[in-house]
């Protein structure tokens, strides 16, 4: 929001983009507590098919938004909007800088353009429906949808089951379709102003580095990781498992594909979402959100993270100004 002082910095960026290793410098500089955007990390258990932040680097920095519920719970845009007013509050409140790092764009805007207030759902009828739903394929899933909300039709089905189930269950339980509830809702909570960088990667090395990260999940026991979840009872249709790799992993552990076939599925997957990655913030981000060159050495794409801060007006809780010397 042009004019208003931030109260947050942001670093976004596709896969494999070097988001943590820039957080971390920025880190090394200021006094900065670390906010997760990443839809995946929430969950317990899932560290290596996340590449989940490092237990050496949270004892560093305070991370948040890391480990909060289990495989077969939901986490929504709208709760992470909640918890992150929290962390915001508690951790100005400490005099340190609230820093979210991620690429789960939907994240990042419910926290600038706070979502509808969800309207009230009977328990009751709500689990009965989704037991209902869960009998069904993604076909006639998609034909609901349509007939419900056919303004939000394209984009659930894209979305998957968990967002066409979340469309149809608004439409019959409210009687109104989710896109009037975006449309006509009030809003949860006033909008927070933050500073955006997005990094930049092209292409080519992009592709190369989820390659490596795949290879580097293997290595490090991602195929133990899947193991483990399925012994503890976590399916394939858990919200946790629907990240990319794990169902793909999952398959391979269960005889229906092989090994190399599971991981070019990963690695395929992985592009595909790195590219919507990089549509949605041209596409939804403000153009006058700075872009910073992932080529570059993070020295020097810590350097146009700190000067642009501080031309927005940035500062640290509790002082008027960064002084770009200072260390933490």
């Amino acid at each position: 929001m042009k004019g208003e002082t931030p109260t947050f910095l942001a670093i976004v960026g596709p896969t494999a983009s070097g988001k943590t290793q820039l957080s971390m410098a920025v880190a090394a500089r200021m006094p900065v507590e670390i906010i997760s955007m990443d839809s995946r990390q929430v969950y317990r258990g899932m560290d290596v098919g996340t590449d989940k932040v490092t237990a050496e680097a949270r004892a560093l920095v305070p991370h948040h938004c890391l480990d909060l519920i289990d495989p077969d719970q939901r986490y929504s845009a709208g709760r992470f909007a909640r918890d992150v007013r929290r962390w915001v509050g508690e951790i100005r409140g400490r005099g340190r800088l609230p820093l979210l790092v991620g690429g789960t764009g939907f994240f990042l805007k419910s926290v600038m353009e706070p979502i509808f207030a969800e309207p009230p759902l009977n328990e009751a009828r709500l689990q009965a429906l989704r037991s209902y739903m869960a009998q069904m394929d993604v076909e006639t899933l998609a034909l609901w949808v349509h007939r419900l909300d056919p303004v939000r039709a394209e984009i659930a089905v894209q979305g998957g089951p968990r967002r066409m189930t979340r469309t149809i269950e608004v439409a019959l339980l409210t009687g109104r379709p989710l896109s009037w509830w975006h449309r006509e809702g009030p809003t949860e909570a006033d909008p927070l102003n933050g500073f955006v960088v997005v990094l930049d990667v092209p292409r080519d090395e992009m592709d190369r580095r989820i390659d490596a990260r795949v290879e580097s999940m293997v290595e490090r026991g991602l195929l133990e990781e899947v193991r483990s979840l399925l012994d503890a009872g976590y399916g394939m249709d858990d919200p946790g498992m629907t990240g990319t790799g794990y169902r793909q992993i999952a398959r391979h552990l269960e005889g229906e594909m092989t090994l190399d076939e599971a991981l070019s599925e990963v690695r395929q997957a992985t592009r595909r979402y790195a590219r919507r990655q990089i549509t949605w913030y041209r596409h939804q981000l403000p153009t006058s959100v700075p872009h910073i060159d992932a080529m570059r050495p993070v020295q020097e794409q810590l350097s146009s993270v700190l000067l642009g801060w501080s031309a927005a007006g940035g500062s640290l809780p509790g002082s008027r100004s960064l002084s770009l010397g200072a260390t933490p």
